[in-house]
Order: C-alpha cells, then structure tokens, then sequence
C-alpha cells in the first residue's frame, strides 16, 4: 500500500518540554539535516524512511548527544551530526522492531509495514544504518564508530533475547533487566557516551556520562512497560495490551507472577500462555492488585537517581540541568 503526499506529516516541531529549549537552534539543525541525509536514487527509499522518521517522537537520543556535547562544551557543528546518526540508528531499529512484533500503530499513525509490507520496511531499515555508518565515516572518529558499531551489535542480541522470552512465563526480573539494558538503554548510553568521546573528556567523565545514558535508558523503557498496563491509546499512541497481545514478559508481568497472590499469578500467567488481548482487563486488575505497577514505577525511580548521581562529573550549567530535568522527567512522565 502508498502512502499519498497528504499522508506524509511534516517533521514535528520541538516537543514542548523544558530540556529542549537548551539546545533549540541544534535541535533544530538536527531536524534540518535528517531530510537531507534521507537522499535515494530509490523513490520508495525516500518515501518509507520520510515517512518514519517524521512520524513524531521526541528524539530524546538525539537530544541527549546534543544535551551531554554542549554540557561538556563542546562548540562545533559535530554534536549535530551525531545526533542524525543516532536518530538513524534508532528509526532502523523501530523499522525492524514494528516487523517482528507485527505492530500496525506506532506514534499514533499507522506502521511502515502496515502500509507498504514487512520486505520493504525491512530493507529501508537496512538503509538507514547502512547511511548511519557512511555519516560516522564523514565524522571521522574511529572511537565513536566502535561505540556505535558496538551498540548495534547489542541491540540486536537484545531483540533476539526478547524474541526468544516470547510467552516464557518463567523469565525473572534479572534477565529482563538484561533484555531491557541491550534492546532499550544500549542506545542511550551510546548516545551519551559517544558525545563525552567527542568532547575528548577525561576517562572518569566519559564514564560518567555513559552510565547516565544506561540508566536513562532503564527509567524510560521501565516507565514504557509501566504504562503498557495503566496508559491510554491516544496518549501513548500505540495500543494498550500490546506486549500482552505479543507474550512479552515486561516487569509488571513478571511481579504479579513473582509477588502477587495465587490467583493474581495464574490469571497472568495463563494469559501469557494464551497471548489472550481479551483477558487483558482480568491482567490489569492483577497487576494492579499485586502492586506491580507501582513496583516497576519505583524500579523506574531508582534508575532515575542513579543517572542523577552520574552528573556530579559535570560542571554546573544550563546544559547540566537540562540533563537532570530529562532524568527526572524519564521516571515521572505519562505519555
């Protein structure tokens, strides 16, 4: 299926969240050089990749890169370029992430490959690392290209990790956290850290600064699986029972099964087996009852004040709080 010209929505504007206001111009010069990077010879190419890339989201990799370069005081235009390849390698893996769990809504709009087919959304994600790695070529630091091509490598095994938990009601929290650190907080550390190389930082602060990013990734995807059993359509812009509907075993699962009673432990687990959506109200009420909403939210918090502690490496500026406000926001959002 084509998408028609009045389908495709114009890139977003910056969210309307504190942190952004920071870096607006670089944020800005992101948005500017992410069309211009999408060039292809292959008119699907172009329309696919537009199309992802500009279906919203509130970029908070590239964020971070331009956030964590600047606080380091980093002056020149490379943060910038370091936030599309990012942003690049994040849209691939969403790309291939919508294939593999057979996703029809993402960002409130239908999927790639609910609308042109699971091969050509799979190979416009090929193209977008493949544009990512040309971009870290042009950058020239074979540091930040061995973060990244590490990073990817990661990402992927964790995609694999997760795909083969799929309905294995026994997974525990210490191998979810596994999953979730490679899938989910791999990128944001990437981010992080490959922007403390760029600014040519000390070991300690580069160490600093790429655990923040680990443990910001942890908070957002925490709150993501907190919010998979207490959010709304509209405002997550995905459907709610998702990862129920696909046999996903996310914390709030693993809790109820793990803390909850007898009779909150079996009505999950046998929804798990079944990957029974209907069931997801009985789900709901279990993970509530069992208290595992709040448990993940609190998980979600510790993570949040240990990105925090990381930035006492940093010195005191606009940019430094702009990264405490996003870890704050990370474990507190709704949406």
């Amino acid at each position: 299926m084509n998408v028609t010209p009045a389908q495709s929505a114009p890139p977003r504007p910056v969210p309307d969240l504190p942190f952004y206001d920071v870096v607006l111009d670089d944020f800005s010069a992101v948005n500017a050089l992410i069309p211009r990077q999408l060039t292809s010879d292959v008119a699907l190419v172009e329309e696919i990749g537009r199309y992802i890339v500009e279906s919203g989201g509130k970029r908070l990799r590239p964020l971070l890169v331009l956030l964590t370069a600047r606080a380091c005081e980093v002056e020149d235009a490379r943060p910038i370029t370091l936030a599309a390849i990012i942003e690049f390698l994040h849209t691939a893996t969403l790309l291939h992430d919508d294939v593999v769990d057979r996703s029809d809504l993402r960002r409130g709009r239908a999927t790639a490959n609910r609308l042109w087919g699971n091969a050509p959304s799979v190979l416009v994600g090929d193209f977008l690392y493949s544009r990512a790695f040309q971009m870290m070529v042009d950058l020239g630091d074979m540091e930040i290209m061995a973060i990244l091509s590490h990073a990817t490598n990661v990402i992927a095994e964790g995609e694999v990790m997760q795909l083969a938990g799929i309905g294995e009601v026994a997974m525990d929290e210490a191998r979810y956290m596994e999953v979730i650190r490679c899938k989910t907080a791999m990128l944001f550390q990437a981010a992080s850290h490959t922007a403390a190389v760029l600014a040519r930082n000390p070991p300690a602060r580069v160490a600093a600064l790429r655990e923040y990013g680990l443990q910001l990734g942890l908070a957002f995807q925490l709150v993501d699986d907190a919010l998979d059993y207490s959010g709304d359509t509209r405002t997550l812009g995905k459907n709610i029972g998702d990862d129920l509907a696909e046999g996903k075993i996310t914390l709030p699962l693993i809790r109820t099964m793990q803390a909850g009673s007898a009779t909150e432990a079996d009505v999950v687990r046998s929804a798990i087996i079944a990957r029974a959506p209907d069931r997801f109200e009985a789900v709901y009420r279990s993970v509530r009852g069992a208290g595992a909403i709040d448990y993940t939210l609190m998980r979600a918090q510790e993570a949040s004040a240990r990105a925090l502690a990381c930035l006492d490496a940093l010195p005191r500026n606009a940019h430094r709080q702009a990264l405490e406000d996003l870890a704050l926001f990370a474990s507190s959002r709704s949406y």
